[in-house]
């Protein structure tokens, strides 16, 4: 009564003293001890049960519920209870105790919670469905029903997704005040009763009560929209229709998925806290606006678990996965895996339902370490002279990521190579530096070198990181002395000489160096490599050039005055070593050759008109010892200067013409004196073959003369007449050979002995009938051999002879006359072969009047027949007489 009183003195005053007021009176807690609920027997999962509110009077306290039976109960953030399980209920109240911590305080409140089950008279009050009343019509102006204008709107039923039933579950009644006049039918309609999906809701025609047939699911459909109707027996209707919302309750029914089962990201090392690195997102079919949807990550797990156990953080809400601990270094681990994990309820660990994803991070490599030799000196050696050889190889060690910008070397040389003979290139597999000589080095020159080389890598380092940036080493290379080739020295080398040197004058000395001062050799020994001309000699001691033969310039080894000769030097080292020189002889020029005329042949014509020659002065010599020249005529014979005269048109040109007007045809030697301008001067006579012949209107010579002028002399013709009867005599006697041959053939074949060669006693009968020597008419030749094919012993195809013809009835006696007539005609035969005595029987068919040949040993053609008249045909019909002669054998 008190507090009552207190109460209302506070709430009459104004604000300030009203705040201090309540704040007096205000208890942050439970506002009761106990809560109790009555409650049906079955209950589902998720079903709500009561709400236990929780006071907080500064209103900035966050509790957490939590109760002492989570199997089966569970309490939100707003306090209110639900069912985590369907149960069901016993007769006994069913009590738990709730419990509410304070976050930051971690000060804790209880209440206990007592659900008892409603008595069954409840149950059935309960059962009374709530009715939905078609709005009145009245009457206005006439009998008819009018509609009332006026809204009339109808809350939408609530219905849970996922209830257990009994199935069919009443919802609620649809009335007409006019069911108590009239005998009315009720429908629905719309999608979920008469269209797809039907049948879910259905009515009571009769009674108008609207029922669920099934559990609804409202990931599927969230919301149904009927219409009632309400008609008369005959169909009219008598209510206009209405509208039923039917919106199915979302229950935590859906766990979130996440889009993808294995998520990667990456992250440079180094990091620094705060780094964005990746977002995973999960979702979830429930109600994203309930708390069944809303959705919190968080990350379960590590691995590994250095240098951090915490070096990442996720947003609850974002899903954004962020660095929040430095020291990422990829050199010691490379790849973080997370386990993440969604939550809906808002992440309530007690009834929300969560599922995992893995996130693979890869530290990414960045350039931190520099490349650092394994060593502080390296050792080489190189022989003298070689290029293009590794004398070291340079290590180095780097920590980032290999074959990388930050792993790849780059080697540079700081000192001790001014003439740059080294480089140093990069192995791409090892990332070794290979010192490489790139110029030739003279150990008696320099034997060592000591060079200092740097390290760094193809891209900066990173910032902040405190390493030098290079490493730097020194590389000792050692030259190895080695038995070099001798030199000529100078190379190639020139000497003037006046041609015509004679043999056995010293020409010139031509020594060689040998570069190898620190090894024991013998004096070098020299040689001649190629002399073309063999001129030359050389000292094997001294290297003195001597001339063994006559040095001319006109030779054809001397191109452009100069003869080349080389030369050798040899060493005795170890291997063995020689070089090469060259000797170059300039040769300068002496008027040693008499100049010639050219051509030596010349054509004139035999006209009354003056017809002059042009010829040329040649001289192997030069200037001066060359043109101009002089040209003139010899003195003898006297005739050569009667007949021809010569004139120079040029330096080296003179124009020879006939002094007279007409010179008989023929072939004239001219003889001219050419003198050069040599000091002193050179002549020589040349003589010049001149041929004077018929010209036609062209002025060129008939074809005859074409042929004496060619150069074709007397001697010329006869040989080529003796070679033409030579040859006709080679031709004749081949003739004679041959025609020899023949007959020798043919006599050899006619004393082959009648037992190796059958063919000779036998003849080409065509017909064996009668004694007469044809092919019967009935024989095709075609159908005895094919065409186009010949024996050998077969006579060519020509016009047959007229061979004697047998009577039709010989006597056997007249058969070797008539062979002998034969032999004749064949003798007489021109298309005959050599052995034309040979006749080939082709036929020995039924066509013949004679019968078979098999006829001459049996008894029906006269057995009793003496052959041995066969033994006087000469030895051809021996083999006859032998086989059929003699008596009875």
């Amino acid at each position: 009564m008190g507090l009552q009183v207190l109460h209302k003195f506070c709430l009459a005053f104004q604000a300030p003293i009203k705040a201090a007021c309540e704040g007096i009176l205000c208890k942050t807690g439970f506002p009761e001890d106990v809560y109790n609920a009555v409650i049906s027997r079955g209950v589902h999962e998720g079903q709500p049960l009561l709400n236990v509110r929780f006071r907080s009077c500064d209103g900035k306290r966050k509790v957490q519920f939590e109760n002492s039976d989570p199997a089966d109960f569970r309490v939100g953030e707003d306090g209110v209870v639900y069912a985590t399980r369907n149960l069901q209920l016993s007769t006994e109240p069913t009590e738990f105790m709730v419990y509410a911590e304070d976050k930051e305080t971690q000060e804790q409140w209880q209440v206990e919670v007592k659900l008892t089950l409603e008595p069954e008279d409840s149950v059935k009050d309960q059962r009374k469905i709530e009715e939905i009343v078609f709005p009145k019509q009245q009457n206005k102006h006439s009998s008819h029903l009018q509609r009332q204008k006026r809204d009339w709107v109808i809350p939408p039923i609530n219905l849970p997704e996922n209830s257990r039933g009994p199935f069919p579950q009443e919802l609620v009644r649809i009335r007409s005040d006019r069911d108590k006049s009239l005998s009315l039918r009720y429908s629905v309609t719309g999608p979920g009763a008469d269209q797809p999906p039907t049948g879910i809701f259905i009515i009571n025609p009769i009674s108008g009560q609207l029922s669920v047939t099934k559990p609804l699911d409202r990931e599927q459909i969230a919301s149904f929209h009927l219409r009632a109707h309400a008609v008369d027996v005959n169909g009219n209707q008598v209510e206009n229709p209405i509208d039923i919302v039917i919106n199915v309750i979302d229950m935590n029914d859906n766990r979130p998925e996440f889009l993808h089962q294995v998520w990667n990201g990456t992250v440079p090392e180094g990091s620094k806290p705060g780094t964005y690195v990746m977002t995973v997102t999960a979702i979830d079919a429930d109600d994203p606006n309930a708390l069944n949807g809303m959705l919190r990550y968080r990350i379960l797990s590590q691995a590994p678990s250095t240098p951090s156990p915490s070096m990442f953080t996720i947003n609850n809400e974002t899903g954004d996965i962020i660095t929040v601990a430095a020291g990422l270094d990829r050199e010691k681990v490379q790849q973080y895996t997370l386990i993440i994990q969604a939550t809906d309820m808002e992440g309530n660990p007690t009834y929300g339902l969560s599922n995992t994803a893995t996130a693979l991070i890869t530290v990414t490599d960045v350039n931190d370490n520099p490349p650092e030799f394994t060593a502080m000196i390296f050792y080489g050696e190189v022989p003298e002279n070689r290029v293009d050889v590794i004398v070291a190889n340079l290590t180095v060690t780097d920590k980032d990521q290999p074959h990388t910008l930050a792993w790849n070397a780059m080697y540079r040389m700081t000192g001790g190579d001014p003439t740059g003979r080294f480089t140093i290139l990069t192995d791409p597999n090892s990332n070794d530096g290979l010192v490489t000589v790139v110029k030739p080095i003279d150990f008696e020159t320099n034997r060592m070198f000591v060079l200092t080389v740097a390290a760094e890598n193809q891209v900066p380092l990173a910032k902040g990181i405190q390493h030098p940036p290079q490493s730097t080493a020194t590389v000792s290379i050692t030259v190895i002395d080695v038995n070099e080739s001798p030199y000529f020295v100078p190379n190639p080398k020139l000497v003037r000489q006046e041609e015509g040197l004679l043999p056995g004058n010293v020409l010139t000395s031509f020594t060689a160096q040998d570069p190898d001062r620190y090894m024991q050799q013998t004096t070098l020994r020299y040689s001649k490599l190629s002399d073309p001309a063999n001129w030359l000699k050389i000292d094997p001691v001294n290297g003195q050039i001597t001339t063994i033969g006559v040095l001319d310039r006109e030779s054809p080894y001397v191109k452009y005055n100069i003869y080349n000769a080389t030369f050798l030097a040899s060493d005795n080292g170890i291997p063995p070593m020689s070089g090469t020189g060259t000797l170059q002889i300039y040769l300068l020029d002496v008027n040693d050759n008499a100049p010639q005329v050219d051509p030596q042949e010349a054509t004139t014509c035999e006209t009354l008109q003056p017809n002059a020659t042009n010829i040329t002065a040649i001289d192997n010599d030069i200037d001066p010892n060359a043109g101009p020249f002089a040209f003139e005529l010899a003195d003898n014979p006297s005739s050569i200067r009667r007949n021809w005269t010569i004139i120079r048109i040029s330096g080296d040109r003179a124009q020879l013409s006939l002094r007279i007007k007409f010179l008989e045809a023929g072939i004239y030697d001219v003889p001219i004196i050419i003198t050069d301008s040599g000091n002193p001067p050179k002549s020589s006579t040349s003589i010049l073959k001149v041929k004077v012949c018929q010209c036609d209107v062209n002025g060129d010579c008939t074809d005859v003369d074409r042929i004496v002028g060619a150069g074709l002399g007397t001697g010329a013709i006869i040989a080529i007449l003796l070679c033409i009867i030579i040859l006709l005599i080679l031709v004749l006697m081949f003739v004679v050979w041959m025609k020899r041959s023949d007959k020798e053939r043919q006599a050899k074949q006619l004393l082959i002995d009648p037992e190796d060669d059958v063919r000779d006693n036998i003849l080409k009968y065509d017909e064996e009938g009668g004694g007469q020597l044809q092919q019967p008419d009935t024989v095709e030749p075609d159908t005895i051999k094919p065409v186009g094919i010949r024996r050998l012993d077969e006579r060519p195809i020509h016009a047959e002879p007229q061979y004697p013809v047998r009577s039709a009835a010989p006597h056997p006696g007249d058969i070797g006359d008539f062979i002998n007539e034969g032999l004749k005609a064949a003798d007489n035969d021109p298309t005959a072969p050599p052995y034309d005595s040979l006749l080939v029987f082709d036929y020995e068919g039924s066509g013949s009047t004679a019968g078979s040949l098999s006829s001459l040993n049996s008894s029906s053609s006269g057995g009793e027949q003496d052959y041995d008249y066969l033994n006087d045909w000469g030895p051809r019909f021996k083999k006859l007489a032998d086989m059929y002669g003699g008596g009875d054998d």
